[in-house]
């Protein structure tokens, strides 16, 4: 009988300990709600066999509000590093069998830990949360570990993809780091995000709302605009995260992966010339040119139930990754308000920050007029995707399918605002405003004084658009680079992708700019 070294024999021993969290009882407890252990979310997110935990025997430290049974190797959170698609990734998981995933100051410790092996090596960082947010018992130092978690958050912005997964609570301040990453995925009926939780509204504001109605996915992927993805179950949120990763590299410094693909779809774009009907009051579905143009497959729409007038999304053409934004003319005529400058302004930015191309299609009427609109700061949000389009140095490439009137023109990535190419189709109309607007300023007087006022402003109109409101005009005075058919749109947009992929567009030195937040 060989001899087994007893020194081996408790290593494995307390490996196994650790690998229990807070024990059966409360494993058991978290799969009877229909939640998978940290251990188990994670294995489902990475490649198979390649985890690697980091400081599994971390425990609490000794204080006087701590007592030895509330010790339990991991602390609450599991952490290491691991592959997604062959790609290194660094993740934290936290266990909400350890005293409900609650966030202590060595807990902290080990998501800063693998928070900055993330930084130094330019991976991404990925947090699966479940997690009753601070652990009362260690006051302060608790809080003080969400605020270094806060500041890695903020540093480490743009120089590396940061994810959250909701996947049980997220009360409090706790809802602060998520926020401040790139990505938030929750699942349906099984996770929620807020600051102040039902009870304590109820005690200041007397008001009665139960914590799905007040924070779950519902809340946030249409209302708030606080989440940007959700899911029907755990597994599907853990695909959605891969399926993410896939269009962005590891890190600011290096491209996009390119995926190569094997068909091209020449056949389905020749609808595209009949998609935009001859009446431009007629609306029509943005969504179905966007799947014509990517690669099969490819488009993965982020925040679609918020601001359904904008599209933002990630997808692929011919291989090469970029991200999408458009008006969708079948939602409020496509027009700019508040959440939709909001929108594909974050978007713009994220795409920015990672080398990701941006093509965007117009569509606009201009911006929302009203007074809500105008008190709530409609000129202070539609700045900042003027500045966000601005600022972004990656290659820019438009296309104008049909209203570009006012400001929606200028801010949706004009050609003056450094777009490097712009096409229009034949159905583009690009003006300071629609023709009807225009003739009942420029011709009030005439038509008022016409036998038939409404036939003479219709005729008025006409010749405005003819004259006006084409792609023509703003093509011979240099404003778009190209008019081109509609089923061209695919071939155009990666020619242009293949021309500007090694675009060299230095910023201006400076510590950073003033965003009108």
């Amino acid at each position: 009988m060989s001899f087994e070294d007893p020194r081996i024999l408790e290593l494995r021993e307390i490996r196994e300990k650790a690998k229990q969290g807070g024990g059966k009882d409360r494993i058991n407890k978290q799969h009877a709600k229909g939640k998978n252990t940290s251990r188990e979310r994670v294995r489902d997110l990475l490649d198979p066999g390649t985890f690697n935990e980091l400081e599994p025997f971390i425990t609490s430290h000794n204080d006087e509000s701590t007592i030895d049974t509330e010790k339990f190797l991991g602390d609450g959170v599991v952490t290491g590093y691991g592959q997604i698609d062959g790609r290194t990734v660094y993740v934290y998981a936290q266990d909400f069998t350890v005293l409900g995933g609650t966030l202590s100051e060595m807990q902290s410790h080990k998501i800063c830990r693998v928070m900055d092996l993330a930084l130094r090596n330019g991976t991404p960082c990925i947090g699966l949360l479940d997690s009753g947010g601070a652990r009362i018992q260690e006051g302060v130092k608790a809080l003080g570990g969400y605020a270094e978690i806060f500041r890695r958050n903020a540093q480490f912005s743009g120089v590396i993809p940061q994810i959250s997964v909701m996947l049980g609570p997220c009360a409090g301040g706790a809802a602060y780091s998520p926020a401040l990453q790139d990505m938030i995925v929750m699942v349906e009926k099984k996770s929620f995000m807020f600051l102040t939780g039902p009870e304590v509204i109820k005690a200041v504001t007397g008001e009665v709302i139960d914590a799905e109605s007040l924070g779950g996915s519902d809340v946030h992927m249409a209302i708030s605009g606080v989440a940007h993805l959700s899911a029907h179950d755990e597994q599907q949120a853990l695909n959605l995260v891969r399926r993410f990763l896939s269009y962005l590299p590891s890190n600011n410094i290096e491209n996009p992966p390119f995926k190569s693909i094997y068909e091209d779809t020449p056949a389905k774009e020749n609808t595209l010339n009949s998609i935009v009907p001859m009446d431009p009051s007629e609306p029509y579905v943005m969504h179905q040119v966007i799947e014509q143009v990517a690669d099969k497959d490819s488009f993965l729409e982020i925040q679609p139930a918020w601001a359904r007038n904008a599209i933002v999304g990630l997808a692929r053409i011919g291989g090469y990754s970029v991200g999408i934004v458009a008006q969708e003319p079948s939602v409020l005529a496509g027009v700019i308000d508040i959440d939709a400058s909001d929108k594909m302004t974050r978007f713009v930015r994220m795409c920015d920050c990672f080398n990701i191309p941006l093509v965007t299609f117009v569509d606009s009427p201009g911006f929302l007029p009203g007074i809500a609109q105008e008190h709530s700061g409609i000129i202070r949000h539609g700045a900042k995707l003027l500045y966000a389009y601005s600022e972004a140095t990656v290659p820019k490439i438009t296309i104008i399918t049909r209203k570009a009137y006012g400001g929606a023109y200028v801010v949706m990535s004009s050609k003056y605002l450094g777009t490097d190419m712009t096409f229009a189709w034949p159905s583009a109309e690009i003006a300071v405003m629609g023709a009807e607007g225009a003739v009942n300023i420029l011709y009030k007087k005439q038509i008022e004084e016409s036998d038939k006022p409404a036939e003479e402003s219709k005729r008025l109109a006409e010749e405005y658009r003819k004259k006006f409101n084409n792609p023509y005009m703003a093509a011979s005075n240099g404003y778009i680079d190209d008019i081109i058919e509609p089923r061209e749109t695919r071939s155009k947009i990666f020619a242009a992708l293949s021309a500007l992929k090694d675009k060299y567009a230095p910023a201006p030195p400076r510590k950073h700019g003033n965003i009108p937040v």
